[in-house]
């Protein structure tokens, strides 16, 4: 009898023992208090971080890799303002860089931890919105214009008016981007993308509410559309027309005779990182030459590695729209930050959305 109950008592304490650790886990991982030290949280634009490239530094590093998306740079922005924690990379775009270093939200780089650095081209270093590349690091760079399927839009479009053209009604989209969006009818009007001129946002304005009944969708991920046929032309950045083209040969891309807007989305780390030496690493790997080669290949946005061009396909490394050139670059300007007359466009944007 004793025997029995020494067991049974010993089984009864384990038993227990079990339930309170079961217990105290499941707390823990509903409570989000576990430390994960080996997770590096990226929030970035849709389809800009390949499962490659993610992998491979899995693999490579010993950690876990989680990616979120958002839609414009200012869904980035208003998600990091109101103090969305956790995540250790960012990839806002150029101006988007300025705003966010004056409201104290990102962190200084440590340069020691980047060595790769060097690898840059400095035509993309030293630029407006980060001058001595203190808080960002180049990761792409890119154009806004128009796409569309060759087999279905006569003749080839030049101009941003054909998307005020009501033949194409409800066979296109636009960014929805109120920068990007307000830009393309400030340059069909003749003026500057970066305007603080009031009267000339009221009549962008105007024109993209006289515009509005012949627009299909705002939508930034344009590619998507495109490849399943649900436009015919798109307002977009240069990266998903060249993805949609792999998948509709037809698919075109030009930029607009009048110009449009040039960017380099950049790489940062917002100040409340929890895993800032992880998110240095990370950098680090993205500057390598074949590493940065397969972002190209993925994105199709440029390389701002030199050497990175060696490990690209023959026909990315000649891409006459990946790398426009002299005399269409001469006509694109680069999104800048417009201070407090910013409400002005975000006012104008909201007015034109509730139509």
């Amino acid at each position: 009898m004793l025997h029995f109950s020494i067991n049974r008592f010993s089984l009864q304490d384990m038993s227990k023992r079990h339930i309170l650790l079961g217990f105290l886990f499941l707390t823990i991982f509903m409570c989000g208090c576990v430390d994960q030290k080996n997770q590096l949280n990226i929030f970035t634009w849709s389809e800009y971080v390949s499962d490659e490239i993610r992998s491979g530094f899995e693999e490579e590093f010993g950690v876990n890799v989680v990616v979120d998306t958002y839609g414009s740079n200012e869904d980035l922005l208003a998600k990091i303002s109101v103090g969305a924690t956790g995540y250790d990379i960012i990839m806002p775009s150029d101006y988007m860089v300025s705003i966010m270093v004056k409201e104290n939200l990102l962190a200084e780089l440590n340069r020691d931890n980047i060595p790769n650095f060097q690898n840059i081209s400095p035509l993309f270093l030293g630029k407006y919105y980060d001058p001595e590349n203190r808080y960002s690091v180049p990761y792409t760079f890119g154009t806004a214009g128009i796409a569309y399927d060759s087999s279905k839009v006569s003749p080839d479009p030049e101009s941003w008016a054909v998307l005020w053209n009501e033949k194409y009604k409800n066979q296109f989209s636009m960014l929805d981007d109120q920068r990007e969006t307000l830009g393309a009818a400030f340059k069909l009007l003749g003026y500057s993308i970066n305007t603080t001129d009031p009267e000339q946002l009221r009549q962008a304005k105007e024109k993209l509410i006289e515009q509005k009944p012949f627009v299909k969708q705002y939508k930034s991920e344009a590619e998507e559309l495109l490849i399943a046929g649900d436009v015919i032309m798109a307002h977009c950045w240069s990266g998903d027309a060249f993805r949609a083209a792999e998948e509709r040969p037809s698919i075109r891309y030009i930029i607009p005779k009048e110009g449009s807007s040039q960017f380099i989305d950049t790489v940062c780390i917002p100040k409340s990182a929890p895993h800032k030496d992880l998110a240095e690493k990370f950098i680090n790997y993205l500057l390598r030459p074949e590493v940065n080669a397969k972002i190209t290949t993925f994105t199709k946005y440029g390389t701002c590695v030199p050497a990175a061009k060696e490990h690209l396909p023959e026909d990315l490394q000649k891409h006459k729209f990946i790398y426009p050139p002299a005399k269409v670059m001469e006509s694109l300007e680069w999104l800048k930050d417009q201070g407090e007359f910013t409400q002005q466009y975000s006012r104008a944007w909201d007015e034109i959305k509730a139509k």
